[in-house]
């Protein structure tokens, strides 16, 4: 005799209402479909097409799972759903390609797509491919701007459910994705993920070139400039280009920024950036927040903890000169080091030919000579002889 399964739902007194129709005439069109959503729960308003889909929905508010896995212990709100897990460990559905085990024949058709390169879903507009229709769907909203997802609190607009989620958590203060090693909480997933490399080491993301690796795969992006020489952060005051648009905006803060906001409460000290001020304070403080994973060495700068890692402990990369072998721990100080070997003097003088390697001795060249660059608050250059 076949066996038919049913979701079960929870059907105990809660102090939910159930809208229908009679209650609002707005009725929410789905995103995928055109059926008309009567039924609003009175937590979240998400809308459903039947009481029965409501009452599912309900217990997700209540935080009950009663179900549980035997194999590895996730809990479910509903059976249906453990039972469609189960499926991962039964190989009912499971793929000939890489051996993996998917949770309905349908979600293995999709899997398979992988394998085949199947992307059956269109876009009518940039014809850009798919292989799911839901990936479609929200791929659209790209060309349509549609944000149907809005925040209740601060009306901001999201053109996924689940971006929804996660941005209320903006609001609530919630951070439900701790680290069991540090206590470390964060809002996002994925945010825990990339945090757990920390204590890991892992660092997934190679570089094929010089086979250094990352924790991050923007990080990744970042290094491939280096070898590409790939600078896309120009400054639109010097035309001086940059590899990361965070260098870009510290350069136009220290370069072209005569403003010092930043003071030290300990000596009343001016400083253009907040960094500069932070790095400032550890002198009265005397602190070290960088610590050596290998002995009980401390340091107040992260750069200080590198050299002492490549030094006492071996651990990472010299830079080397291939001209006179000299080594150097800091990218900076290399690359400085290189100019002279090539003889390139990329810093000029504005009011006379003079070139220099270093751009301080430029600074100390323009003071010396009585040369002011004064900054105007159009950030254009005027230039003034003393």
């Amino acid at each position: 005799m076949n066996r038919i399964s049913y979701c079960v739902y929870y059907t105990g007194e809660t102090s939910f209402e159930v809208k229908t129709e009679a209650d609002s005439n707005d009725i929410t069109e789905h995103p995928h479909d055109d059926k008309p959503r009567p039924y609003v729960c009175t937590v979240c308003d998400k809308r459903f097409t039947t009481k029965r889909y409501l009452n599912h929905h309900k217990i997700s508010h209540t935080g009950e799972k009663l179900y549980s896995c035997t194999y590895c212990g996730r809990c479910f709100a509903l059976e249906c759903h453990l039972r469609s897990h189960m499926n991962i460990y039964s190989s009912k559905y499971k793929c000939a390609e890489c051996g993996r085990c998917c949770q309905s024949n349908q979600l293995l058709t999709i899997h398979r797509r992988i394998h085949s390169g199947e992307k059956p879903f269109e876009c009518t507009v940039c014809s850009k491919r798919f292989t799911k229709s839901d990936h479609l769907v929200k791929h659209k909203r790209i060309h349509s701007g549609v944000k149907p997802y809005k925040c209740h609190e601060c009306d901001k607009a999201f053109s996924e459910p689940g971006n929804v989620d996660k941005h209320m958590r903006v609001h609530t203060g919630e951070r439900p994705y701790k680290c069991q090693l540090c206590d470390k909480a964060f809002s996002v997933s994925g945010y825990l993920k990339k945090h757990m490399r920390v204590h890991t080491g892992d660092k997934p993301y190679k570089c094929q070139l010089c086979e250094k690796a990352y924790s991050q795969s923007g990080h990744l992006t970042t290094h491939m400039r280096v070898h590409t020489g790939d600078k896309p952060y120009t400054c639109s005051l010097c035309n001086k280009s940059f590899s990361q648009s965070s260098n870009l905006q510290s350069h136009k803060l220290r370069v072209h920024n005569n403003r010092k906001p930043y003071e030290c409460p300990y000596c009343g000290q001016l400083f253009k950036t907040n960094a500069d001020l932070k790095l400032h304070v550890r002198i009265h403080t005397g602190a070290k927040p960088y610590s050596c994973r290998h002995c009980s060495d401390h340091f107040m700068r992260h750069r200080q903890l590198k050299r002492h890692l490549l030094k006492s402990h071996n651990e990472g990369t010299w830079l080397t000169c291939i001209t006179c072998q000299k080594k150097f721990s800091e990218s900076f100080n290399f690359k400085r080091h290189i100019r002279r070997h090539e003889g390139v003097k990329p810093y000029v003088c504005s009011e006379c030919p003079k070139r220099f390697y270093e751009v301080h001795k430029l600074k100390v060249h323009q003071m010396l000579n009585n040369f002011v660059v004064v900054h105007v608050a159009s950030f254009s250059n005027t230039k003034l002889m003393l």
